[in-house]
């Protein structure tokens, strides 16, 4: 079974030859997984992981700045993974199962953590958002896949019954995880709807904290429970809350992304932090230097 050698850029000739190896050649996907050279472990080169988040698209989350499309499309999007990807200091990847294929055709995902994308049936805009339906990777295909662990996103409406169902869909994927010995990498959030009807996240430290403290609590052991949690001004009483790994959210993309990378780097000085999970910030940034944003980024770590 002969490798891909890895591209250094995408090109929409090469969103053809992946759309023909779909359609002729399906198992090639297995097969790839199957023999990809696996990290070593979460240390990350640095001594933390940084991985970039390419899960938005999924959920129907497309923005990336001022375009509403950004994400929308695949020749761009994994233009900018496979650059990326390839920086050094870069560690892996959190993606769904259609990106991180095209990923492991394209080559990209040699060495690499690979974290897939478990629930995003909640979808962007709509009525149900709330009720996040794990539509994505389960643990077993997670471990047929050879990757390392499985994300999810849990979503805290105090006013929406749906919450409820999500609570406990979330709780069984840690758990099935943690029986394979896979990373549950939870995102958790306190949420509402504005007066326009939006699901807004509450980034109060006293809601974040409170998420984390749900999160970590979830299935009957946290051994392989890391928690996604965003950045926030002060950081010391979220961070005081929790002794579970966490991996800082790098968030939406900023008009002043040194402001930003400020920020993080403030974060990181904590001890419980264990690295970065960044997508739209590395992947777009307002200058469009996806190589800059990274080596910027990797600088932090």
């Amino acid at each position: 079974m002969s490798p891909v050698n890895p591209v250094e850029s995408v090109t929409s000739g090469d969103l053809t030859v992946i759309t023909r190896l779909r359609c002729e050649n399906p198992q090639r996907i297995a097969e790839l997984a199957q023999s990809r050279r696996r990290p070593d472990g979460l240390r990350g080169q640095t001594g933390r992981l940084l991985l970039v988040a390419a899960d938005h698209p999924a959920r129907g989350s497309l923005r990336a700045g001022a375009d509403p499309l950004a994400m929308g499309d695949r020749t761009v999007l994994l233009d900018r993974l496979v650059r990326a990807l390839a920086r050094p200091g870069v560690d892996g990847v959190l993606g769904t199962a259609d990106v991180l294929e095209d990923l492991l055709l394209l080559g990209a995902l040699e060495g690499k953590v690979v974290l897939g994308s478990m629930n995003r049936g909640g979808l962007a805009g709509t009525a149900f958002e709330i009720d996040d339906r794990f539509t994505g990777f389960d643990a077993g295909h997670l471990v047929a896949a050879g990757f390392q662990g499985g994300k999810m996103l849990l979503r805290i409406d105090p006013s929406d019954p749906l919450t409820s169902p999500t609570l406990q869909a979330c709780a069984g994927a840690v758990q099935d995880l943690a029986n394979r010995r896979l990373v549950a990498l939870v995102e958790p959030f306190v949420c509402g709807r504005d007066a326009n009807g939006r699901v807004r996240n509450d980034l109060s430290a006293e809601a974040v904290v409170r998420s984390a403290t749900v999160a970590a609590g979830l299935a009957s052991t946290s051994a392989y429970t890391w928690l996604k949690l965003p950045v926030l001004e002060h950081m010391e009483p979220v961070l005081a809350a929790t002794s579970l790994p966490v991996l800082l959210l790098g968030g939406e993309v900023a008009d002043d992304p040194g402001a930003q990378r400020a920020s993080w780097a403030k974060a990181l000085a904590a001890p419980g932090v264990r690295g970065m999970v960044v997508g739209r910030s590395l992947l777009f940034p307002p200058d469009g230097d996806v190589e800059a944003a990274v080596d910027a980024t990797v600088e932090l770590l």
